[in-house]
């Protein structure tokens, strides 16, 4: 509930009309405000394991592949503020999806995580000074403008937990549906993922990843991934399954 109050007064609600929308007494909302009783968070520069020699990884590896994944989608750094930003937009009609990146975000770095309302999505964002040290993607254009190429450290990542990764893909510029095809006077329909990228780099990303998984996929467009055969989807089942 605390972590509600605080979406709530990120979104620009006061005291008064977040207890009100939670069906809370208006003293409890303000000592939660007020009164900051929760222990104390530890900073960003001591969670990032870029910056610290006695740690060889992220504390969560799983979770920094699927956050990798989602930015990579429909995400953004911001540099150039006096504190970087992270942001991450999911839509509105997704909002497991909207829980899972919070809850990336928060085991891979962020003390605190912002959900800001837009029109028919949610910007995932969160503050911090280490986000570029796990992000070196980051860099001024558009990405499918600019070169996307990983460090070493995060293809050893990726090797571990390409599932996760490809998970993260799919949540963001990928999706689940239904395909129809007409043989002969028959109607089939039978579900299969598409992946839909302008940035060569990043569609090679998921093919590398598709391959590790021993997912068959082809190029239906230039920019168009799909995997369609039976067994594949299947194993992208238990890797992605649909948004939700």
């Amino acid at each position: 509930m605390r972590a509600r109050v605080r979406d709530l007064l990120a979104q620009g609600h006061n005291i008064r009309s977040a207890a009100r929308a939670l069906s809370l007494p208006y003293t409890t909302v303000w000592h939660w405000c007020v009164d900051r009783s929760e222990p104390t968070m530890v900073s960003s520069a001591d969670r990032c394991f870029r910056c610290r020699p006695d740690q060889d990884g992220p504390a969560a590896p799983a979770s920094y592949a699927y956050l990798l994944g989602l930015y990579l989608g429909d995400g953004h750094l911001v540099t150039t503020d006096r504190v970087p930003v992270l942001r991450i937009y999911c839509a509105d009609a997704w909002p497991d999806l909207i829980e899972a990146c919070d809850t990336a975000m928060r085991a891979v770095l962020a003390n605190k995580v912002q959900r800001v309302k837009k029109q028919g999505c949610v910007a995932i964002q969160s503050t911090g000074n280490h986000w570029p040290c796990l992000l070196p993607q980051h860099g001024p254009g558009k990405k499918h403008q600019r070169p996307i190429v990983l460090t070493s450290w995060q293809w050893e990542i990726l090797n571990e937990h390409a599932g996760h990764f490809v998970r993260g893909l799919f949540h963001s510029d990928g999706t689940r549906c239904a395909n129809r095809v007409t043989v002969r006077g028959r109607t089939y329909v039978y579900p299969r993922y598409m992946f839909v990228n302008e940035s060569a780099d990043i569609m090679g990303l998921c093919q590398w990843a598709l391959d590790l998984l021993g997912v068959a996929w082809r190029m239906n467009r230039r920019n168009s991934l799909s995997v369609a055969r039976r067994e594949a989807v299947a194993v992208l089942d238990r890797h992605v399954g649909p948004k939700s």
